[in-house]
């Protein structure tokens, strides 16, 4: 039985004065991969965010527990260095710092130490071959320039080469077509495969999720979850939408 490496407790939290989150519980084991859904201003951002230590959301009561240790009011590039990632729903461009470099110092903040050129560019090239990425990217300013579907893949890059331990997309397949759709879910199968990592899969759609296994699947109503359940309750969400019932 694999141990929980996130457990959201009785969560609320405030969005300036207002509160967007009632009381959300999650628990999501190790190497395990969760689906939350619902319908659009549930919540379900905020509590990407709220996990990932966004200083845009207050946590007013509850707790935050990542591999044991309570990591509620902890800043988020201390989240980020334990080991969680979030995947933006709109990745910002970053004038001034290519996507080599961002990629090379997230690394060396992560393990506190310095990176050879040589080894970390030889990673990053057989990880964007592994997406399909042309390796001009790399040396590409941040996202800019880069169409939906390239930042959508940049930032995959970026999880496949920190291997976090519990990786929050949100709404990574939101605007994309057929095929970034299919590249980046390869990269999302890649980041399973490799990293044997956790995932927390925000979206509204499953074309993402036709090459993963779920093994739970939420549903979030009103900022609180409503209902829960296994793979099964995505085919019944697309059969018959959102209900608690």
């Amino acid at each position: 039985m694999s141990k929980n490496i996130l457990e959201v407790k009785n969560l609320h939290v405030n969005a300036k004065d207002t509160e967007i989150l009632h009381g959300v519980n999650l628990t999501i084991g190790e190497d395990e991969t969760h689906v939350l859904m619902g319908p659009n201003g549930t919540g379900k951002s905020t509590l990407g965010y709220a996990i990932t230590g966004n200083p845009g959301y207050t946590v007013t009561s509850g707790k935050i527990i990542f591999n044991g240790e309570d990591i509620t009011d902890m800043p988020v590039n201390e989240r980020a260095k334990k080991g969680i990632f979030l995947s933006f729903q709109n990745p910002l461009e970053v004038p001034g710092v290519t996507l080599s470099a961002f990629i090379r110092s997230a690394l060396e903040q992560k393990t506190g130490k310095r990176i050879r050129l040589f080894d970390y560019k030889k990673k990053l090239a057989e990880t964007m071959k592994l997406l399909s990425m042309d390796e001009s990217y790399a040396e590409r300013d941040l996202n800019v320039g880069f169409s939906g579907g390239e930042k959508k893949k940049a930032e995959i890059l970026q999880m496949l080469m920190l291997e976090p331990s519990l990786a929050i997309l949100d709404e990574t397949d939101s605007g994309l077509d057929v095929d970034a759709v299919r590249t980046v879910s390869k990269g999302i199968s890649i980041y399973k495969e490799k990293c044997h990592g956790s995932l927390l899969i925000i979206t509204h759609s499953t074309r993402i999720l036709e090459s993963l296994s779920v093994d739970v699947t939420h549903v979030m109503e009103e900022g609180v979850i409503v209902k829960n359940g296994d793979a099964s309750l995505v085919d019944q969400i697309n059969e018959n939408g959102f209900k608690a019932e």
